[in-house]
């Protein structure tokens, strides 16, 4: 249970905190959407028991995603279609994930006896199913962030991919040391105000992210591998860490917003999905819609003002940097006559990322939205690029614009 109220918490609050910040009538929603990947059963569809428990209108549809760590982006995108087929005005989008307490089930064989024995109509055949009960029976089945058809978890994969892409223990953890430092710098600049206070039953109020720990390269190369062992390079360090979180966001027709007095933060231009092999590209998402939504747009590279990709792993950021600097992979592998380029690190991620602010599965999508809309305003940029990898082999890319000031 306390499983089920702090999913459903998660969400609310940042459902709260986001008519708190715009100060929309709740009645004006007419639509909403969260994603999330871990599902807990009580509340499989919880964009709308959340937003029940929000105070939107019980008249206000409410649906759920999911799509692995592109669930948010899910969200947003399919709020996109909503409003640009002139079905709604103004959508609520987002996502929540818990991972401190993800649903544990029971083994196959306990479940088949429990359902049995709820079948069961008399006394003997309840003793009968009882008999045949063993120890084993009782061993759970704990979750894992392994891909279904392969069998091999994301640590797994992102540890040969760097291998396969020459990318050292060094280049992690110099990655990861500076997604944390920026978003370190970022914090104490107040850039990161997005965040929405939380209080965690039993606990303090969280006023903000509490994964950022700038370490030393000294420290982090103590580490030992996560996933290949002993002579694989993912570590602790260089990897996301599991978090707990919510997003959402405001998304209107550009109409409805000027009429009802809102002063809109960016557009939310093109946006591509993409998928290939979930064995030995399952995070080379970016790589495959970068150029996609860059050419839907009419874009380059060059006119981007400020890249936001998903950090699951260093090993996965760095080894997308070399499949999108190559020609070779790009002939061989993406049918292309000419790479992309990779993103200059100066417009990169520089607030922080995945590996330091946290994953929480099904809310980040936006928060890397949020990110390029802000970096943009803050920057003066005009053209934010947000890209991710997800499970099944899957991808996204979306093109951010800033609105006119």
């Amino acid at each position: 249970m306390i499983w089920l109220e702090q999913h459903f918490r998660a969400v609310q609050a940042s459902s709260w905190g986001l008519l708190h910040r715009t100060n929309v009538p709740k009645d004006v929603v007419d639509y909403i959407i969260f994603g999330t990947v871990i599902q807990e059963v009580k509340t499989s569809n919880v964009a709308r028991e959340a937003a029940l428990g929000a105070g939107f209108s019980d008249r206000t549809p409410a649906h759920t995603v999911t799509m692995a760590c592109i669930s948010a982006n899910q969200a947003m995108t399919t709020g996109i279609g909503l409003i640009a087929s002139g079905q709604y005005d103004v959508v609520v989008a987002g996502g929540v994930e818990l991972m401190s307490d993800v649903p544990i089930r029971h083994s196959r064989k306990m479940r088949k006896m429990m359902l049995e024995l709820n079948k069961a109509k008399t006394l003997g055949q309840r003793l009968s199913l009882i008999s045949k009960f063993r120890l084993n029976f009782l061993s759970p089945e704990l979750p894992a962030v392994a891909e279904f058809s392969t069998s091999e978890t994301m640590g797994h994969s992102a540890d040969r991919l760097a291998a396969a892409f020459a990318v050292s223990r060094l280049d992690q953890d110099e990655y990861a040391l500076r997604s944390h430092s920026l978003a370190k710098k970022a914090q104490d600049e107040g850039l990161l105000s997005d965040v929405v206070p939380f209080k965690v039953p039993g606990k303090d109020t969280v006023t903000k992210d509490n994964g950022i720990r700038p370490s030393s390269l000294e420290q982090m190369a103590k580490l030992r591998p996560a996933f290949i062992k002993p002579y694989g390079t993912v570590t602790a360090a260089n990897s996301s860490f599991l978090t707990d979180g919510a997003s959402a966001m405001l998304i209107m027709a550009e109409e409805k917003a000027l009429a009802m007095g809102f002063k809109p933060k960016a557009y939310l231009r093109d946006f591509v999905y993409v998928s290939q092999d979930p064995k030995d590209q399952l995070l080379l998402g970016p790589t495959y819609a970068t150029p996609k939504v860059l050419e839907k747009a009419g874009l380059t590279m060059n006119d981007i003002d400020a890249f936001e990709f998903h950090e699951a792993f260093s090993g996965q950021i760095l080894a997308n940097f070399k499949a999108m600097d190559s020609d070779w992979f790009a002939q061989n592998y993406m049918g292309r006559k000419t790479k992309v380029g990779s993103p200059p690190l100066e417009k990169f991620n520089n607030w922080g990322g995945s590996l330091s602010l946290g994953h929480p599965f099904g809310a980040t999508g936006c928060r890397l939205v949020m990110a390029a809309a802000n970096r943009l305003r803050k920057e003066g940029g005009q053209y934010g690029l947000v890209a991710a990898c997800a499970a099944g082999g899957q991808g996204h890319a979306m093109i951010v614009e800033a609105y006119p000031k």
